[in-house]
């Protein structure tokens, strides 16, 4: 079990959920830090996965991608209660939630593999860095109002020298996050599909673009005075790209299993997370978050 257990809105659904799995004799896993009061065999976090059967993340998207990178290394499931403001991944609500877990724990589930891209940054002279994407993977300008000059190739075929702000390389998954922000298509989750999305471009008629899974991006940044540059992964930075470097992004050989209990449908989870069909005029404190 995963969260941000220094938040109250997480600390207390997990708990009565640690507390209602005890019961009915499901032996739950918690990381030795984690400083709830409920009975759980502890484990450093990094030894979780190994010696789980299910991954449960309580929180939001954020915690559900950090849980994400886990799961899919152990090649275990995973199942997200809802604590965040989306929760496009985790979709179970806590009111839902021991219910859900319950069916799920009764083999009353469906699931969804989804696509994972494998990003590495190529440098030469030193060796090179490999990492897995669930969301998406950015090339983006750091400490710098300037633009990016880069180069992006797919499939060995060369398609555009970009200005602009950089670029977005999403899963499915990612489709509804970063990228969606900055105007790219939803991509539905069972699509073996990656879509790539500029940001900010110089030149408007510089669209979003979805391509086949199976081809490979290449981007290369481009030298130009007092520019820097970064790729991030999930939303943490993974270091600086210099000219000189290649980054390349494939669909990975892996695949993050979802579990959904009964009645999971991705286009009710659109409609209720955009607020498609609501008359936002009617929201009675339009300063809330949406």
């Amino acid at each position: 079990m995963l969260g941000r257990h220094g938040d109250p809105r997480v600390c207390e659904p997990m708990t009565e959920l640690a507390e209602h799995l005890t019961k009915g004799g499901i032996q739950v896993l918690a990381a030795d830090d984690m400083s709830l009061d409920f009975a759980a065999t502890r484990m450093p976090e990094s030894e979780l996965m190994d010696n789980a059967d299910l991954a449960i993340a309580v929180g939001g998207d954020g915690t559900m991608l950090y849980a994400g990178q886990l799961a899919c290394a152990a090649d275990i499931p995973l199942l997200g209660i809802n604590r965040g403001r989306l929760g496009f991944l985790a979709d179970v609500t806590p009111e839902e939630m021991l219910d859900s877990v319950d069916h799920v724990i009764a083999g009353n589930y469906s699931t969804d593999a989804r696509l994972l891209l494998d990003a590495k940054l190529i440098r030469p002279g030193e060796s090179d860095r490999s990492v897995i994407a669930v969301n998406d993977v950015v090339l983006q300008r750091r400490e710098s109002g300037r633009m990016l000059d880069f180069v992006t190739s797919i499939g060995d075929q060369y398609v555009n020298t970009h200005a602009g702000d950089g670029l977005i390389v999403a899963t499915p998954t990612g489709s509804t996050a970063y990228a969606l922000s900055c105007g790219g298509p939803i991509i539905e989750p069972r699509l073996h599909a990656i879509v790539v999305v500029p940001v900010a471009p110089h030149t408007l008629t510089v669209r979003p673009i979805v391509i086949p899974a199976d081809h490979k991006i290449e981007l290369r940044l481009l030298e130009r005075p007092d520019v820097k540059a970064e790729i991030t992964v999930d939303g943490d930075s993974i270091g600086e790209i210099r000219p000189q470097d290649k980054l390349q992004i494939a669909a990975s050989d892996s695949r993050l299993t979802l579990l959904h209990p009964p009645g999971f449908d991705f286009y009710s989870i659109l409609r209720s997370k955009l607020h498609w069909g609501h008359d936002m005029r009617k929201r009675e404190n339009p300063e809330e978050p949406v």
